[in-house]
């Protein structure tokens, strides 16, 4: 009989999206893909020569468990030049194959059977799934579009119990696209409580903004970022996480038995990643790609009748109120998918709150965006008018 804790875990929508989207272009068919969060742009250049040269080199064998030592101390200049936080020790960086291991480790580490984790809903649904794979619970708390999707402190403080341990942010933040303001991450500092920062879409961000890492308010918290998003190396499934001095050990250990290391090659190439000047203008083109595209877009599903009513600031997501048309997320997005032949991702895959949205990715040409966005309205003008 399979365990419960496999048993249990849901679907991930998104995936499923994808994979009957896949289906139609094998039957023949177009698809425009805006339901997938990963960049359409190939690894800038001098990455993907360093993951060469270190395979040429002989970097193919296991490297030490945390990670090799230059790439978590460029990681800890990283975190000192971009937020100002100085102090981190290298040991203190945890290197995995992408972040999915490191959250894994993780809520392992710090819940224990029946503990309480607080995540906002919508929240992006592999949380709620690592925390039931570790029998802790996920306690959501609805974050709403008229706030722009953060957390309302006094909500939070409401649902804290005896069992209660840490709380789940993201910022910039899937589904949403949007940032935490300082006020509100200084509120959940105030807890007292373990926080939990998923910080992958970092450097995603437009206008004059910047999201805060959470290190710049507290080292009571475990800091997750990569290079897949920033970087577009989802491939290549790099990751790593901060933790606290006295979670090394047990973390270590963790990841000696469950991982071994991640990946020689490509914590080789990261490190390019991290202080070649080159990358770093690759970037900066890819951001400004990103952010003429979600003006383009929010714009054009403004104009078809979606509700958007804080544009995002952050990571390349539109969570877009589709009430207008259909209170049913999951049937909108496959109707859209099967008639009009573009892939988006119903809401209620990030929790029962996002029920009434979808979310729309950006990550794909300005083109294929205007002729997808082009499709859906023509068929919601002759669904629903």
């Amino acid at each position: 009989m399979i365990c419960r804790r496999a048993a249990t875990i849901k679907s991930f929508i998104v995936m499923d999206v994808l994979e009957r989207a896949q289906e139609l272009e094998r039957e023949g068919h177009d698809v425009v893909h805006l339901e997938v969060g990963e960049p359409d742009f190939d690894t800038p250049e001098p990455i993907v020569e360093a993951g060469i040269e270190a395979l040429r080199r002989g970097e193919t064998h296991y490297t030490h468990s945390l990670g090799i030592q230059e790439l978590r101390e460029a990681i800890c200049r990283y975190y000192e030049e971009e937020y100002g936080v100085k102090g981190i020790d290298p040991d203190q960086v945890v290197v995995t194959s992408g972040s999915s291991p490191a959250f894994l480790m993780i809520f392992g580490a710090v819940l224990e059977i029946g503990d309480e984790i607080i995540m906002s809903d919508p929240t992006y649904p592999c949380y709620p799934n690592f925390a039931r794979f570790v029998h802790a619970e996920p306690v959501f708390v609805k974050i709403y579009e008229e706030d722009g999707f953060q957390f309302r402190p006094e909500d939070v403080r409401k649902n804290i119990s005896r069992r209660t341990k840490a709380v789940m942010i993201n910022s910039p933040a899937n589904p949403t696209g949007h940032l935490l303001d300082v006020e509100r991450i200084e509120a959940l500092v105030d807890t007292g409580l373990w926080l939990f920062s998923d910080e992958i879409y970092h450097g995603l961000v437009y206008g004059r903004q910047k999201a805060p890492s959470v290190l710049e308010f507290t080292d009571r918290c475990f800091v997750w970022n990569g290079f897949s998003k920033l970087y577009a190396m989802t491939g290549w499934r790099l990751g790593y996480v901060i933790v606290p001095r006295e979670f090394i050990r047990p973390i270590q250990s963790m990841a000696q038995n469950f991982f071994i290391s991640a990946n020689s090659a490509a914590q080789h190439a990261a490190l390019v990643a991290l202080t070649d000047s080159r990358v770093q203008k690759a970037v900066d083109r890819m951001v400004g790609l990103y952010d003429e595209r979600r003006r383009f877009m929010v714009s054009r599903l403004r104009e078809i009748g979606f509700g958007i009513a804080h544009e995002p600031q952050g990571a390349f997501y539109i969570f877009a109120n589709c009430r207008r048309f259909s209170h049913d997320s999951y049937k909108l997005a496959f109707d859209i998918l099967e008639n009009a032949h573009v892939g988006v991702t119903p809401g209620i895959d990030f929790g029962a709150n996002g029920e009434g949205f979808i979310r729309f990715s950006y990550a794909n040409s300005i083109n294929r965006i205007a002729e997808g966005l082009n499709r859906i309205e023509r068929y919601l003008l002759a669904s629903w008018f």
